[in-house]
């Protein structure tokens, strides 16, 4: 029996798995969903507080750290332009992947 090379990367950490297996097992994939929020306040504790589509609020994104994080604050806080936050759910992880100035 053959064993197949899985490589993959994380959608979280952007880390390079790899993995071996037999080539007649099923594999189980991530159901992913993407959502643009409006970014309303950064929290002083780095929380993101997002709206939704229907107007109810989101708390509970965390600012992440690194580029993205550094984007998010930079155009909100220092430009303070409208911002929308791109949140990439899965396997009941939740993590701001991007930001992306409104346009008017």
């Amino acid at each position: 029996m053959a064993d197949d090379e899985q490589v993959a990367i994380d959608i979280f950490t952007g880390k390079k798995l790899e993995d071996l297996s037999p080539s007649t097992h099923n594999m189980d994939v991530p159901n992913v969903r993407r959502q643009e929020y409006q970014l309303l306040d950064i929290t002083d504790d780095g929380f993101l507080n997002l709206m939704k589509e229907d107007g109810t609020p989101k708390d509970d994104v965390k600012l992440p750290p690194g580029e993205v994080g550094e984007k998010i604050e930079r155009l909100f806080r220092t430009e303070e332009k409208d911002v929308n936050v791109v949140v990439l759910t899965a396997m009941g992880e939740e993590v701001a992947m991007d930001a992306k100035e409104v346009a008017h």
